[in-house]
C-alpha cells in the first residue's frame, strides 16, 4: 500500500472536520508559501476551522471546549497525524516569543538527533500522565524516507569509474541537471533535464538506469551501487548552534503556572538526561512567568496607596484600616466563584482582583464615612451606626449592582476573547457579592466595636 501524501491526508482531514454542524468551513495550507516568512516542511499544516454563529449551533449548550473534545476523539481516528488545537493569534504570539506554538513548550538541547528523540519520547509519556496535558507531541524529526545510493567501490574500480562519477550521473538522473536557460521578455527560465516524474519515483525501474563506462559501453546502476528507501531525519533543528527537539503540549481545565511546575517537578525525577543534554522551557509560560513578576510589584503598591488614601481622607489609621478589611474579604468571594465555575486562577482573575479591591473600598469608604459624620453630629456612636447602615443601605446596594451587572454579559461570553473576560468577570461579580454582604453588615458592627470606648468622635 502506497504512503498517501501530505495533500491527500489534508483532504482525508478537512472532511472528518466539515462533518460537524457547527463548522461553517475549513481551509488549509501546507508547507512553506511563496514568500517564506513562515518555514514549514510539506508534513505541517496549519488548518483553519471557521465555525457558525452561536445561534445556528444544534445544541445551543454545547461550549467550545466540549466541541474541541469531540473534534479531538474524531481526529484521533485519523491513523498518521498529530494534532494541536490553538487560535491564531496565539499562536503566532507563542511563536514569536518562544518558537513554540502551544501554552507549554519544552526544548531538549544535545548533539546526537537519535539521543535527542529518545529523551523527548520520555518526556512526552511523562507530560501525557499529567493531569490537565492536552495535544502533547513531539516534533517530526525523523521518518522521512530518502533514496539511498550506496556504491560497490569495488565493482566501480574494475569498471574504471569514480564515486564523484556515480553521484554527478546519479544527481543528474534524479535531482536534474541545469541545461541552458530560456529567456521570455524579462523574465528567464532554467531548463532542467532529469527522468520523468514516473521513473523517478521507481525505485525498481531505477536499478536498471545505465551508466556510461569510459570505453562507451553502459552497466545497470544496481550493479555499481545498492539502492533503498530508507528513513532519514525529517528536520533538523538549531538554536544557538545547538541541535534541538521540542515537546509542545496545551493545557485545559487547568492553570498553567501549577501545570508547568508538577511537569518541571517530574521531568527532574523521572526524566533520564545524559550528560551534555539539557532542557528549556517555553511558551505562554514565559508570558505567565514575566506578567506574574510585574503583578507582584503592581498588587502591593495598589494596597498600599489604597491604604494612604484612606488614612489622609480620616485621619485615622484604624478607620482606615477597617475599611481595607473589606480587600480580604472580598477576594475570598471572587476566589469562590472561580471554584464554583472551575475556572483556574490566570492573569486575566489576578486583574480582576485588583479592580474589585477599588470597588470593596468604594463601598467601605460609603459606609463609614455617612456613620463617622453622623456620630459627630449626634454623639451616639450606637445610634449613628444604625442608622447609618439604614440609611446608606440603597447607595451601597446601586453601587455595587451597578459594578456587578455591568460584568454578566463578560462573565457569560463565550464568542472571541471569553478565555479572558469570563475570569475576570467572575472574580468581580463574586467579589462584589461578598464584599456588598460586608459592608451592610459586619463593618458597621466592627467600627462600633472598635470605637465602643470612645466617648466622643475623634
Amino acid at each position: 500500500m502506497e504512503p498517501l501524501l501530505s495533500v491527500e491526508m489534508q483532504e482525508i482531514l478537512e472532511q472528518r472536520i466539515k462533518d460537524f454542524p457547527e463548522v461553517e468551513k475549513v481551509f488549509a495550507r501546507i508547507g512553506t508559501p511563496e514568500v517564506a516568512t513562515d518555514p514549514m516542511p510539506p508534513s505541517i499544516a496549519d488548518i483553519f476551522v471557521i465555525l457558525k454563529p452561536r445561534n445556528l449551533w444544534v445544541d445551543a449548550a454545547k461550549t467550545k471546549d466540549e466541541l474541541l473534545e469531540e473534534m479531538e476523539q474524531a481526529l484521533k481516528q485519523l491513523p498518521g497525524n498529530n494534532y494541536e488545537f490553538t487560535q491564531p493569534i496565539q499562536m503566532r504570539f507563542n511563536e514569536l516569543i518562544s518558537g513554540v506554538r502551544a501554552d507549554l513548550g519544552i526544548k531538549v538541547f544535545g548533539d546526537d538527533l537519535d539521543q535527542l528523540v529518545l529523551t523527548a519520547s520520555d518526556i512526552v509519556k511523562i507530560v501525557n500522565s499529567i493531569e490537565g496535558a492536552a495535544d502533547t507531541r513531539m516534533e517530526q524529526v525523523e521518518g522521512l524516507p530518502s533514496l539511498s545510493v550506496n556504491p560497490k567501490r569495488e565493482k566501480l574500480g574494475r569498471y574504471g569509474l569514480s564515486v564523484v562519477q556515480l553521484q554527478d550521473w546519479v544527481a543528474a538522473a534524479i535531482g536534474g541537471e541545469s541545461a541552458g536557460i530560456l529567456y521570455e521578455g524579462d523574465r528567464r527560465f532554467e531548463l532542467i533535464v532529469r527522468l520523468p516524474e514516473l521513473l523517478r519515483r521507481d525505485v525498481e525501474g531505477l536499478k536498471s538506469l545505465p551508466v556510461p563506462l569510459p570505453n562507451g559501453d553502459y552497466v545497470p546502476l544496481e550493479e555499481v551501487a545498492t539502492i533503498s528507501i530508507k528513513p532519514s531525519p525529517a528536520q533538523i533543528s538549531r538554536e544557538n548552534g545547538k541541535r534541538r527537539v521540542v515537546v509542545t503540549a496545551n493545557v485545559r481545565g487547568r492553570d498553567l503556572g501549577s501545570f508547568v511546575a508538577e511537569v518541571q517537578e517530574k521531568i527532574q525525577s523521572q526524566a533520564d538526561i545524559l550528560p551534555g543534554y539539557w532542557l528549556e522551557y517555553g511558551g505562554t509560560f514565559e508570558q505567565l512567568e514575566s506578567a506574574s513578576k510585574r503583578l507582584s510589584m503592581v498588587v502591593p503598591i495598589t494596597l498600599i496607596v489604597i491604604i494612604a488614601i484612606l488614612v489622609m481622607a480620616f485621619s485615622s489609621l484604624k478607620d482606615a484600616l477597617i475599611i481595607f478589611s473589606g480587600v480580604p474579604l472580598s477576594l475570598t468571594g471572587g476566589v469562590l466563584f472561580l471554584y464554583f465555575r472551575e475556572m483556574p486562577l490566570s492573569i486575566s482573575a489576578g486583574i480582576g482582583f485588583i479592580a474589585l479591591s477599588g470597588v470593596a473600598v468604594l463601598n467601605g469608604l460609603v459606609m463609614l464615612a455617612f456613620i463617622r459624620d453622623l456620630w459627630h453630629e449626634k454623639g451616639d456612636l450606637l445610634l449613628a451606626v444604625t442608622e447609618g447602615a439604614m440609611i446608606r443601605l440603597r447607595p451601597v446596594l446601586m453601587t455595587a449592582l451597578v459594578a456587578s451587572l455591568g460584568f454578566v454579559p463578560m462573565a457569560l461570553n463565550t464568542g472571541i476573547g471569553a478565555e479572558v473576560q469570563r475570569p475576570l468577570a467572575t472574580v468581580v461579580i463574586g467579589g462584589i457579592i461578598s464584599s456588598t454582604l460586608l459592608t451592610l453588615l459586619v463593618l458597621p458592627v466592627l467600627y462600633h466595636w472598635l470605637h465602643r470606648k470612645e466617648n466622643v468622635c475623634i
